[in-house]
């Protein structure tokens, strides 16, 4: 039987033993609905807040005092993107939360006659420009990026104006895994009072993620990506700045995301961002070898085979390559029979026979992104499965040539 090789952790990642473990200890101790005044029930809440305290202090937020930031559980990366985006905007009907002072982040909403305009990138995930596209009375501009899929600063400063009332920019994108100027353009819009949100998905459990330090607005992460659980997700958002909540019907989250919060989940997402502080500069370093001698490899025996996003900083566990003159569909079966488990881009888009949308934002020719391929290693990646998968690709490739 073959022995399969995972190496699409961009689209989810293998739940860490330390996790399971936390989450099914937590299923079982905290029981109780987080909002009952009972005592299993205070314990529920107790633990909940605690897992919220820790995921923000491990991902840079400001967590005690007046000027606290704010987590808010949702179900996972999209909810939290759509979140920010409706909330902060105010796209769908609701109060404004009683826990929302006003802000000099948040400029004067928008009247029939003067939209509200949020200016984002070409490159960003489906769970901002599709949500984008349903945004009412907002025009949207999405900012270009270069060959190496790199927004340019200076498009930034041209492009905001007076009716800006939202940037959001990808800290590291899905597909090629490059990383984006995200804290300077936060600085540009500071500069104006303009509010910047960042989908840190791809980011958070690869490299480190500061909220505070990057001056962000808003943040949204999903566990499933550094090895927590899936079906949570958080939204942080700087205590000063109004948010409207999406969902209606409970009180919970200050109103801004109501529903029962799942105790469990929040501690496996606390326990997986825990377990990747202890180990982080170590992965780091041995998972972007790995990364590289993968790509060594397969490019010194494939000449035509071509490093997506080579020119730029990348996430160290991402290798985007172009079979130039191979089908990526035929590719990818072939491996999938072989046991090698990648993908064509976003999961949420992957299997699509379109071209991808990012890789024809950076301009490639339509030969090189027909035959991009999205390799992608995690903490459980090993020096063997690396040798392995580079064999296994080789003799695929001659063989469908």
């Amino acid at each position: 039987m073959t022995n399969h090789i995972y190496l699409d952790h961009n689209a989810t990642t293998p739940l860490l033993p330390e996790v399971a473990d936390a989450v099914r200890d937590a299923s079982v101790r905290y029981h109780a609905n987080p909002g009952s005044q009972h005592q299993p029930g205070r314990q529920a809440r107790r633990a909940l807040e605690e897992a919220r305290l820790q995921v923000g202090k491990l991902l840079g937020a400001r967590t005690t005092g007046m000027n606290a930031d704010r987590v808010i559980f949702t179900s996972g990366g999209t909810e939290a993107a759509n979140l920010a985006l409706f909330g902060l905007l105010g796209g769908l009907p609701g109060p404004s939360s009683p826990t929302s002072p006003a802000s000099s982040l948040q400029r004067a909403a928008p009247t029939a006659s003067s939209p509200t305009h949020f200016l984002t990138s070409t490159i960003e995930h489906p769970c901002i420009l599709e949500s984008a596209a349903q945004l009412p009375n907002c025009e949207v501009e999405q900012l270009p990026v270069d060959t190496n899929g790199v927004v340019d600063l200076d498009q930034v400063r041209r492009r905001l104006r007076p009716e800006t009332r939202l940037v959001s920019v990808m800290l590291a994108n899905n597909e090629t895994g490059v990383l984006q100027p995200v804290a300077e353009i936060a600085a540009l819009c500071a500069e104006q009072g303009i509010a910047m949100h960042s989908d840190a998905a791809q980011m958070i459990g690869k490299l480190p993620v500061d909220f505070t330090r990057l001056n962000l607005s808003a943040m949204s992460c999903a566990a499933h990506k550094f090895n927590g659980p899936l079906g949570i997700g958080a939204l942080l958002v700087r205590h000063n700045l109004p948010l409207q909540p999406t969902l209606f019907g409970g009180h919970q989250q200050g109103g801004l995301r109501p529903g029962t919060e799942t105790v469990a989940l929040a501690i496996g997402m606390q326990t997986a961002l825990e377990c990747w502080h202890r180990t982080a500069i170590k992965n780091i370093q041995r998972i972007a070898r790995l990364r590289d001698q993968f790509e060594q490899i397969l490019t010194a025996e494939l000449p035509t085979v071509e490093v997506l996003g080579s020119g730029a900083a990348r996430l160290p566990n991402t290798s985007n390559l172009a079979f130039v003159g191979m089908n990526r569909q035929a590719l990818l079966m072939a491996l999938d029979q072989a046991g090698v488990a990648c993908s064509s881009g976003s999961a949420c888009a992957s299997g699509s026979s379109e071209l991808s949308p990012v890789l024809l934002a950076m301009g490639l020719k339509k030969e090189v992104i027909e035959g991009s391929i999205r390799f992608s290693l995690g903490v459980t990646t090993t020096t063997a499965e690396i040798e392995e998968s580079c064999r296994r690709i080789l003799s695929l490739c001659k063989r469908l040539r």
